[in-house]
């Protein structure tokens, strides 16, 4: 591995927890780190943008790039297909910066399979009540899709233990920083050190 190769991060959580925000705001106050663009066959919603928020194909074009082995991880949530591209990840960390992928339990399975050190972070609501309030309230699903996202929150936080840490999502500036502490004492970790480092060690070796 590269001295300079970033780290890869899995941040799961159950729909409407506020995951996408947590990340946006982690990546905007640090540097040398940035998020992964899935691409799904999900529908665009309007104020989505196509390249930023996803990479929006049809399933067609899905299931060719899973035949061309595309693909670092893929799931179908909700009736619709989502999958990371593992060469974007791949030259990303090769350039030194660190990866944040948003995904479910079932790509953080993948993912842990090919790169077993990875950090994986879960994200949890104050509460059902709230997960719900929240899910309503950013007026983006009907109500029946809402539904099967709350059905679908006791599957997701049963995997809850295949994560490295959990993080409380009842204030956002409180979880920004959790999250930032983590990144950034992963940075700190004697692996990562010792090989951005060492030039400095060897001396002090007097090798």
């Amino acid at each position: 591995m590269a001295t300079d190769a970033g780290h890869l991060y899995v941040i799961a959580a159950p729909s409407g927890t506020g995951k996408t925000s947590l990340v946006n705001a982690l990546v905007n106050n640090l540097n040398d780190i940035t998020v992964s663009i899935s691409h799904t066959t999900r529908p665009k919603r309007p104020n989505e943008v196509d390249g930023v928020n996803y990479h929006f194909i049809d399933k067609a074009q899905f299931e060719q790039m899973i035949a061309n082995d595309d693909f670092l991880e893929h799931a179908r949530v909700f009736e619709n297909l989502y999958g990371t591209s593992k060469s974007w990840v791949m030259d990303t960390l090769a350039k030194g910066q660190d990866v944040i992928l948003e995904i479910d339990w079932q790509g953080h399975q993948q993912v842990k399979r090919l790169f077993p050190h990875i950090a994986s972070i879960f994200i949890l609501p104050p509460s059902l009540k709230a997960l719900k309030e929240r899910l309503v309230n950013r007026n983006q699903d009907h109500l029946e899709v809402i539904e099967k996202r709350l059905a679908d929150v006791k599957e997701s936080v049963s995997h809850i233990a295949e994560f490295d840490y959990v993080i409380v999502n009842d204030d956002f500036v409180t979880a920004v920083n959790d999250l930032e502490i983590l990144i950034k004492a992963g940075r700190l970790s004697a692996k990562r050190q010792m090989l951005k480092h060492h030039g400095l060690i060897k001396d002090l070796q007097g090798i």
